[in-house]
């Protein structure tokens, strides 16, 4: 049967807020104030120290749903591709780009799960290489954005997403990998039979530990040339906390050079 990696984004392949992230082109696009652009600063700052509980997600929710309503969705797509480079590319783990190379080498997808929206998620994925992105998707209507939310990709709607596409893709999830760094993500976590913990918040360290999941730490951002990606290389091993992730890293490179000989 098939097999798939399922990483949530933010924090988890790159280091902030892929939501907030964009505010400052947004606002030289004419979209967004600058007290708004301040507002997005102080939550992507709380984002990065203290992570995201259920309630911090409702409020990100809210402020971002009241922010879009009335954008141009052909105008934010096009900041976004202009400038998603220049955005994305410093703040890309570098240890994510090796891992999400380790498992296609592996023969597994990548899916990208991720509750910001899919107009910044999807071009991400692609520039990843990602075989499939889950994102939030906001309602249009004549080309704007309501402000309302078609569908919300968070906490057990990316769990459910996950199993669903399990179903229609064929995945073993017994034998998939998860990789996220929020307490709102246990549910995908749970979903498959290799839940990662990167860089995790507070509560979830304490149910990695408890679970016995493997914890990774991810600290180098470095700029992105999808022209250029570095080698492969088994990077699990050294990254993970815990012994059970130094199995998985020796198992993928035992793998890789099976492929060689």
């Amino acid at each position: 049967m098939r097999t798939a990696a399922f990483f949530d984004l933010d924090k988890t392949i790159i280091a902030k807020s892929s939501a907030l992230a964009f505010s400052r082109p947004f606002q030289a696009g004419g979209l967004i104030s600058r007290r708004a652009v301040l507002r997005s600063a102080y939550a992507q700052f709380v984002y990065l120290v203290g992570g995201a509980d259920h309630d911090q997600m409702e409020k990100m929710r809210q402020f971002m749903s009241q922010l879009t309503a009335g954008w141009d969705v052909a105008t934010v797509r096009e900041i976004v591709a202009e400038t998603l480079h220049h955005i994305v590319d410093p703040i890309v783990y570098d240890e994510a780009v090796q891992l999400i190379e380790e498992h296609h080498l592996a023969g597994r997808d990548v899916i990208i799960v991720s509750t910001s929206g899919s107009e910044v998620v999807e071009p991400i994925g692609a520039m990843l290489g990602a075989d499939h992105v889950v994102a939030t998707r906001l309602r249009i209507e004549d080309g704007r954005y309501t402000g309302d939310i078609d569908y919300y990709a968070y906490a057990e709607a990316k769990a459910d997403a996950v199993r669903e596409l399990a179903e229609e893709r064929g995945y073993d999830l017994a034998r998939c990998y998860a990789y996220s760094d929020s307490v709102t993500d246990v549910p995908m976590l749970e979903a498959v039979g290799h839940p990662h913990a990167v860089n995790p918040d507070k509560e979830l360290r304490k149910v990695a530990a408890a679970s016995g999941w493997p914890v990774l730490v991810f600290n180098r951002p470095v700029n992105l040339d999808r022209r250029r990606l570095p080698p492969a290389r088994p990077t699990l091993a050294a990254l993970a906390v815990t012994g059970a992730a130094a199995s998985v890293g020796v198992l993928l490179w035992k793998q890789r050079k099976k492929r060689l000989i």
